[in-house]
């Protein structure tokens, strides 16, 4: 039998221990271990989701590796390139590649009886994967790519909709110009979305691709790139490797040179600024453990002052001092453990609140979302109840060295 954790538990689970001091410290430790866990879970499942939605949005609209040229990659200029079958079919039969699909890109004007607003649309076909666009499609429809036809339907952002005074189903002006040449296309809004996504909320419209590539004067198997899903993005790192060699020194039928970029290499500001979001949840996470160690460091030091007649007693009887150290540490350990538990309701509660009523509000022009994103991952949430476990326990080894200086004969006369 272990003598210490026996003992322990009489001590903390005795319903006729009522000392005045003791438990009003053991409350304070518990609810401090408690807060503590709470504000780490809570900040975990914040930076997880904040990090994950801004992520997935990204990729929402530029994917996880794109294919491009490598001339427009180095000047920023426009140019096209030509994906035969076979590198098609090759890189959609790579491992982790969820959809390949193309895309292209022209630059124009969008312009109304009261205003005129420079755009990108990007046209996309029939096998483009636009299902984070329908998630954030806010009315009317996506542009029908089925046709046979290209449909002159346009699909604009909530923000270039509040600019231009457009609805669903209004006409509007597109002005093209290039090689000396100004062309008019008149579309028709199919449908708005909002992202909150500013950088791409201001520019971006979806059309059909056939649109764009004639607007461009390019043949009709040329595009500007082509667009890679993956399924698992933890793997992104080695699917872009195995999409490299098959791309690397590949030219197309035009003699234009084939290049390939992820999706860092394309937003590298928006993944920096969001890995020092892992920087902020570091020092959180060390400071609420400092708070929860001090707290029980102090709860102990009383708890072992208080009880310093059961320390004379225990020695009195032949008990060692390593063997009464056990004693409060197991002590401690039971004030962390209910601690953990009350933590873990506390801050998991308050996660799927807020998942489910979204009552914490954002202002989405500075943070790209109008609620608070969160994220359980138990995982995270166990290593966090597990490492505040051990080493609230560690801090309390040298403070319970205490009782090595009471003496048996000093502690059964202390009152």
């Amino acid at each position: 039998m272990n003598f210490p954790l026996f003992i322990a538990k009489r001590i903390y689970f005795s319903e006729g221990d009522r000392h005045e001091v003791s438990r009003p410290a053991i409350r304070i430790a518990t609810i401090g271990v408690a807060i503590g866990l709470a504000v780490m879970i809570i900040t975990v499942s914040v930076i997880l989701g904040f990090k994950h939605t801004i992520r997935d949005k990204v990729v929402g609209f530029g994917s996880h590796i794109q294919v491009t040229n490598f001339m427009a990659q180095q000047t920023a200029i426009p140019a096209p390139i030509a994906i035969n079958d076979t590198l098609m079919r090759q890189l959609r039969h790579t491992p982790n590649i969820k959809s390949v699909a193309c895309y292209t890109f022209v630059q124009g004007i969008l312009k109304t009886d009261s205003d005129f607003l420079g755009v990108a649309f990007k046209g996309v076909g029939k096998d483009y994967d636009l299902s984070f666009i329908r998630q954030h499609l806010q009315e009317g429809k996506m542009p029908d790519l089925n046709g046979n036809s290209s449909s002159y339907q346009l699909l604009i952002s909530r923000k270039m909709a509040d600019k231009l005074y457009l609805h669903v189903g209004d006409k509007v002006y597109a002005y093209f110009i290039a090689y000396d040449d100004v062309r008019a296309r008149r579309f028709t809004v199919s449908g708005i979305y909002q992202s909150n996504m500013k950088q791409f909320d201001d520019v971006l419209c979806i059309t059909d691709q056939r649109i764009t590539s004639k607007l461009n004067n390019w043949e009709a198997d040329q595009c500007s790139g082509a667009e890679i899903l993956v399924n698992d993005f933890d793997r992104l790192n080695e699917t872009y490797d195995s999409v490299l060699n098959l791309v690397k020194g590949e030219t197309d039928r035009y003699g234009e040179t084939l290049t390939v970029q992820s999706i860092y290499e394309a937003y590298p500001q928006i993944f920096s600024w969001l890995s020092l979001l892992d920087v902020n949840v570091w020092i959180i996470l060390a400071l609420m453990v400092c708070v929860a160690g001090f707290t029980m460091i102090s709860g102990l030091l009383i708890i072992i002052l208080e009880r310093t007649q059961l320390i004379g007693t225990l020695k009195a009887l032949g008990a060692r001092n390593a063997t009464v150290r056990h004693t409060f540490l197991w002590f401690a350990a039971f004030i962390i453990s209910r601690g953990l538990l009350v933590g873990d309701l506390l801050g998991i509660g308050l996660v799927l609140l807020q998942q489910h009523t979204s009552f914490i509000t954002l202002d989405p022009a500075s943070y790209y979302v109008d609620t608070a994103p969160m994220e359980l991952n138990i995982p995270i949430i166990v290593a966090l109840n597990v490492a505040t476990l051990l080493i609230s326990v560690f801090v309390l080894i040298a403070p319970s060295y205490l009782v090595s200086h009471i003496r048996p004969v000093r502690a059964m006369q202390f009152d």
